[in-house]
C-alpha cells in the first residue's frame, strides 16, 4: 500500500520547462471540453491519470499542472540525513505523464463547478476557460512560508533550514556536519519545529530530528536538542508513542508542546514561539529546522468546492464532492481527516477512478461504489538504518501491510528502512 508517486512541493514557483512533445502540450484558447480534467501533477493526480488511461483508454483526459519538474519529496528527509542523493528526487514532469493524457502546462486560477468549468492563468493577467464532464481536484497543499515572520529571507542560510524545501534539505545535511565538528565550549543548540495540523507527512518534523541526532550521536558530538511542536503530543496514534518517546529520551531532546513558531531572526539566531496560553517565548539556536504551516491552494480555498477549513469538501468514503456529484478530489487537498501522505494518495486514487467511471456506465451495469478506508502511512526514520513503519486508518486504527513476524509496525526495523530507502524509490 505504500508504493506511490511523489508529491510536488516547492518553496517558490518553478519556471516551466519546455514540453517533450507538442502532443502533450495543448492550447486552451478554444475552451476544449475534456471527459476528465485532473488538476495537479503530484502523487494523486498522476496516479489517477494512469489508472484512467488503463481502464478507459478512449476518454479525453487533460492534466492541468504548471510545473515542468516533479519531486519525490519523501526522500528529502533522507537527503537531510546524508542517506539519499538530492538529484535523484527530481524528474522531468513530461516523462511521468501517461501517453495520450494531454498536459495543460498552466496554473488553475478558479473553479466554476456550476458551469463545469475552470479558468487557467494566461499571460498579461488574463485567464482562459477549460470545460470538463468530470473533474478531479488534486493540487496538493500550499506551504505558507510567509506566515512565519522573517523566515523567507533567511531560509537556507544563517542556520535556518527545512527538509520541506528541495534546496534547503541539502543545507540540513551541511548544518548537521557543522555541529558534528563542534568540540569544547558551549554545546550548540538545534531546534526542530512542527506547525499546527494539518500538514503533509506529519512525522517528517521529528524524522529530521531523529536522523540529525543519530548523526551527532555517532560522531560523539554533544548538541542541545529541542523539539517545539504546536500540537499537544508527540504523535497522533498512541500505539507509536512509546517507541518514539524512547528515541526522544535516548537523544536527550527537550520537548516543548503547544509551541508554534511565529518569527525568525536569522542573523541574531533567535526564534520566537507562541505558547498555547498566548505567551511569546524566544529561543536561541545554531540550527533551526522549520516546518511551515500549510493550507489548501488559493484556487481551492476560495472556491465553491471548499469547506469552512478551505479544503475540498468530499464524502470521506467515496471522495466525491458533497455538492457537485461530477467532482472528485484526492491527495492532500481533501477535507477527509486521514493522514496527508503519499500512501494515502495511492489508496485514494483507485477509489476516485472506480467511482468516476461508475458514473459513466449504464445505470444497470453500475457496480457498488468503492470506499476509501482512511489508510495512511508514515515510515518514521528514527535512526539511520531503522524505521518505524507506522500504518493506520480512521481513528488511528492500525493497518499493517506486513505480518508482525516480518515487520512489527510499532517497533524500529532494519527491513522497514530498506523498504523506505531502496524499495519505495525503485517503485517510484
Amino acid at each position: 500500500p505504500l508504493s506511490s508517486l511523489a508529491c510536488r512541493a516547492a518553496r517558490r514557483p518553478l519556471s516551466s520547462l519546455a514540453c517533450h512533445s507538442a502532443r502533450r502540450s495543448v492550447s486552451t484558447s478554444a475552451a476544449p471540453i475534456y471527459d476528465v480534467a485532473v488538476v495537479g501533477g503530484g502523487a494523486a493526480g498522476l496516479s489517477i491519470c494512469a489508472l484512467l488511461r488503463k481502464k478507459a483508454p478512449d476518454l479525453r483526459i487533460g492534466l492541468i499542472e504548471p510545473s515542468g519538474t516533479h519531486y519525490y519529496q519523501p526522500a528529502w528527509t533522507l537527503v537531510g540525513g546524508r542517506a539519499f542523493d538530492a538529484a535523484q528526487t527530481r524528474a522531468d514532469m513530461a516523462s511521468l505523464i501517461p501517453e495520450q493524457v494531454e498536459w495543460i502546462q498552466k496554473e488553475a486560477l478558479e473553479f466554476v463547478p456550476e458551469k463545469n468549468e475552470l479558468r487557467l492563468r494566461e499571460e498579461e493577467g488574463k485567464s482562459s476557460p477549460l470545460r470538463y464532464k468530470r473533474l478531479v481536484v488534486a493540487p496538493g497543499l500550499e506551504l505558507d512560508w510567509g506566515a512565519i515572520e522573517g523566515l523567507e529571507p533567511t531560509l537556507g542560510r544563517n542556520g535556518v533550514t527545512s527538509n520541506y524545501d528541495f534546496s534547503s534539505c541539502q543545507y540540513t545535511a551541511e548544518l548537521v556536519e557543522q555541529l558534528s565538528a563542534t568540540a569544547g565550549g558551549r554545546r550548540p543548540r538545534a531546534i526542530f519545529t512542527q506547525p499546527p495540523m494539518p500538514i503533509k507527512c506529519a512525522g517528517a518534523p521529528q524524522k529530521a530530528l531523529y536522523l540529525s541526532a543519530h548523526a551527532w550521536e555517532s560522531a560523539g558530538a554533544a548538541v542541545d536538542l529541542t523539539f517545539c511542536s504546536a500540537g499537544p503530543a508527540l504523535f497522533g496514534v498512541k500505539e507509536f508513542v512509546p517507541t518514539l518517546q524512547g528515541y526522544m529520551d535516548r537523544y536527550g531532546a527537550t520537548e516543548c508542546y503547544g509551541h508554534t513558531l511565529v518569527a525568525v531572526d536569522g542573523q541574531a539566531r533567535r526564534a520566537k514561539f507562541q505558547t498555547a496560553d498566548g505567551q511569546l517565548v524566544e529561543k536561541e539556536f545554531e540550527m533551526l529546522h522549520v516546518v511551515p504551516p500549510m493550507r489548501a491552494p488559493r484556487c481551492v480555498r476560495e472556491s465553491p468546492l471548499a469547506d469552512a477549513t478551505g479544503f475540498v469538501a468530499v464524502e470521506h468514503d467515496t471522495l466525491r464532492h458533497v455538492d457537485f456529484e461530477n467532482v472528485f478530489a484526492a491527495g492532500d487537498c481533501v477535507s477527509a481527516p486521514n493522514a496527508k501522505t503519499m500512501a494515502a494518495a495511492r489508496k485514494q486514487a483507485p477509489v476516485v477512478v472506480h467511482n468516476l467511471l461508475q458514473d459513466l456506465a449504464p445505470a444497470a451495469a453500475r457496480p457498488t461504489e468503492a470506499v476509501y478506508d482512511g489508510y495512511g502511512a508514515c515510515p518514521l526514520t528514527v535512526e539511520k538504518g531503522k524505521v518505524v513503519l507506522a500504518e493506520f486508518g480512521w481513528g488511528g486504527q492500525l493497518m499493517p501491510s506486513f505480518p508482525g513476524w516480518l515487520i512489527k509496525n510499532t517497533a524500529p526495523s532494519r527491513l522497514a528502512w530498506a523498504f523506505k530507502r531502496h524499495a519505495l524509490p525503485w517503485f517510484y
